[in-house]
């Protein structure tokens, strides 16, 4: 979506779910007139629908969803994921973050600990962790076409290459029954791959919204991670017995 207007819009809504012309208008600073032409582009693209005074998102626009949109979403029980995660951290360690919400939420636990080397292709992560004094390294590499807060491609890959990470931390959309894991965004795959590849310990985030999601891209077994930290209970939710270490918070 070329249109910044439209783009900030959307993000809007997909936050709000619903909202009023003026809502949006004076959130976004722009004027009712701008709101009401472009909500009219948005619908005829099938993004959103129009309603009195208003206009709502389309549930299949969230397949998806932007950063802003994540962010929001579950924030206390990622919140409280990210504390656990934190405490499986020592001074000294090198650590992958992956540009999920999830593993910036583990970014801001981060300042109470000394010599970490912080390794990220979340771009919002990025600012996050320049504000704490802690060596960080951005991966590089190019911005993803669907999820603009990440970075991805062959040269953020062989950078990840280059560190022997001793922990990892990232997150999914989805996870099934069968305990395999999959997310939505085609482009990141691989930099999660990379990233678990040259991690000693692999730790996944997961908050109860992520058992009912759907995603079409298969990343791994959870078999292949050391560590589940999850707020939901799963008591007989997997029809295979994992082998990974479940923290439930």
């Amino acid at each position: 979506m070329k249109d910044n207007k439209e783009k900030e819009i959307l993000e809007f809504l997909q936050v709000k779910q619903f909202s009023t012309v003026e809502q949006i208008a004076e959130s976004l600073f722009l004027s009712p007139s701008t709101v009401r032409r472009k909500l009219n582009v948005l619908q005829d693209k099938g993004l959103i629908s129009r309603t009195h005074g208003g206009a709502k998102i389309n549930d299949s626009n969230n397949l998806l969803p932007g950063f802003t949109f994540r962010f929001h979403k579950n924030i206390k029980e990622k919140k409280k994921i990210a504390e656990i995660a934190s405490t499986q951290i020592k001074d000294g360690d090198v650590i992958f973050l992956d540009g999920s919400t999830s593993a910036f939420y583990v970014a801001t636990c981060l300042k109470g600990f000394k010599n970490l080397k912080v390794i990220t292709n979340g771009i919002d992560t990025l600012s996050e962790l320049s504000k704490t004094g802690i060596k960080t390294y951005s991966t590089g590499g190019a911005i993803s076409s669907t999820n603009t807060s990440v970075l991805v491609g062959y040269h953020g890959e062989n950078t990840v290459k280059g560190f022997n990470a001793d922990i990892m931390f990232f997150s999914v959309a989805s996870i099934n029954e069968n305990a395999m894991l999959y997310d939505i965004y085609e482009e990141e795959i691989s930099m999660r791959k990379t990233m678990l590849n040259n991690s000693k310990v692999k730790v996944l985030l997961l908050d109860n919204a992520k058992f009912s999601a759907n995603a079409p891209y298969t990343l791994c077994p959870l078999d292949d991670i050391d560590i589940l930290i999850t707020d939901k209970e799963l008591d007989g939710y997997f029809k295979i017995s994992p082998k990974t270490k479940i923290i439930k918070v």
